[in-house]
């Protein structure tokens, strides 16, 4: 008898074992849902005092004197928010496709990899987000013409150049990869279109994807220069950039490197 209730006691331990560690299971693929898979909350962070809203009356004064907002009504009209954490390439590949009109544009997350030669998946993306020529990749996927440039292969003034000419004129698009730490924002990686330069400000105006947390702000472009000259990581000396977006691919564009 007392083998059996010894028997009994210890199949009960195994069961409740395994309970607790099902919740466990559980609690930790909660975890990883409310943190990665689902849509982000509203969370409206407050501004560092260097960056200026464009829905302060400063900021849309920015934008009425601006003379290189080209850019700004069609990336507007087609912008969408990330809807996971890691997704703002996501968004700004939507935002960007349909603002140059790229035909069968993607309407929707799953839309941008559709496309059989993506490299990334859904899964992957939600965890690592995106790099600069991981973008570029998914952006040609859709039949974009691009151009990648790391920011330690150029410099500000060429960067400055290069940004006043494409935001000055129709029919291609400035995506930028920065560290959100140098503008002063919680550190993170990050990408989300240009939509205008204020010249006699010299600022530039970082349409954000990451809605539910920050509004469209106008950020000094040295400012930007250095979040985009940030490493990718510890490991790495490989920095971040910017990419330029023509539009469809009909064969060789004109390079746009900056001088």
């Amino acid at each position: 008898m007392p083998f059996a209730i010894a028997e009994v006691a210890m199949k009960r331990g195994v069961l409740i074992g395994m309970a607790v560690a099902g919740l466990l299971a559980l609690a930790a693929a909660g975890a990883v849902w409310n943190e990665y898979l689902r849509k982000p909350p509203p969370e409206s962070l407050a501004l560092p005092a260097g960056l200026i809203p464009l829905n302060s009356p400063q900021g849309r004064r920015l934008l009425a004197e601006s003379a290189s907002r080209a850019d700004y009504d069609e990336l507007i009209a087609s912008f969408v928010p990330q809807t996971r954490k890691a997704y703002c390439g996501v968004a700004s590949a939507i935002t960007v496709l349909n603002a140059a009109g790229i035909e069968r544009a993607p309407g929707n997350p799953r839309a941008v990899f559709a496309p059989t030669d993506v490299s990334l998946n859904p899964l992957k993306a939600s965890f690592t987000g995106m790099s600069l020529r991981g973008m570029a990749d998914l952006l040609r996927a859709h039949g974009a013409r691009v151009e990648v440039f790391p920011a330690s292969t150029t410099d500000v003034a060429s960067f400055r150049r290069l940004a006043r000419a494409n935001l000055g004129q129709e029919d291609d698009y400035l995506l930028v990869n920065y560290q959100r730490a140098h503008l002063g924002q919680a550190r993170m990686g990050h990408i989300s279109p240009l939509a205008a330069y204020h010249a006699p400000s010299d600022r530039l105006l970082i349409l954000d994807v990451a809605a539910h947390k920050y509004p469209p702000v106008w950020a000094d472009l040295d400012q930007v220069w250095q979040a985009m000259r940030a490493p990718l990581n510890a490991r790495t000396t490989t920095t971040r950039g910017f990419i330029v977006v023509h539009g469809v691919d009909t064969g060789a564009v004109a390079s746009t490197a900056p001088p």
